[in-house]
């Protein structure tokens, strides 16, 4: 039995402004770091094998949080980095609502390619599928933590699990510094034990953010 937890960053600055961060790499801020450093020992006592991350800084800094309790190295992989929202990386929703109003509409509604220079969900969850199966390949059998962003952590879990669009939008987003678990076994293959698991109870913030 392989488990893989699939692990949010901590808050970033634009988290709080409701700023599209995509893969603008942006750090980790106060509380950021704060709710880093207290779900460590918690993931810690899951004794993780491995740890991979997602080489933006608010995820791979966030990882380095669980390594320091650990002693394990982090392994960064550019796959796992958030999805890529094209022109509207830096804007805040509210101003993308104003310039792209039918774009914004079609990415409300659930289209998976709504414009705008937006990556197209299936080629997200393909991508972040790939990374948390090699990932998870590290340590086959043992536990291996996944340090990611919002909207690539559904997808991908979406992808491993052959869930269609519609059931994935009926899955909450992960708040900041949650994860998400999944385990692996020859039966059943890839299947979902907890979702959105954390020390605090928060809203969790749009996947663009």
């Amino acid at each position: 039995m392989t488990r893989l937890i699939i692990w949010r960053h901590g808050n970033t600055d634009w988290n709080a402004e409701s700023r599209v961060q995509g893969q603008t790499d942006v750090p980790l801020n106060d509380l950021g770091r704060e709710q880093a450093r207290a779900a460590a020992p918690v993931l810690a006592a899951l004794r993780p094998d491995a740890i991979v991350a997602s080489d933006l800084r608010r995820a791979a800094d966030t990882a380095a949080a669980l390594a320091a309790v650990t002693g394990l190295p982090v392994r960064t992989d550019a796959r796992l980095r958030e999805r890529h929202f094209g022109r509207w990386q830096g804007l805040a929703l509210t101003e993308v609502a104003e310039r792209f109003p039918d774009d914004f509409a079609r990415w409300r509604a659930g289209d998976p390619d709504p414009g705008a220079g937006i990556e197209n969900l299936d080629d997200l969850g393909k991508r972040l599928g790939a990374a948390f199966r090699d990932a998870a390949d590290l340590a086959a059998g043992g536990t291996v933590v996944v340090t990611t962003h919002g909207g690539g952590a559904r997808q991908g879990v979406g992808h491993l699990l052959g869930w269609d669009h519609a059931v994935l939008r009926s899955v909450g987003s992960l708040a900041n510094c949650h994860w998400t678990e999944l385990r692996h076994d020859d039966v059943r293959g890839w299947h979902l034990r907890a979702h959105n698991v954390g020390l605090i109870t928060q809203p969790a913030l749009t996947d663009a953010v």
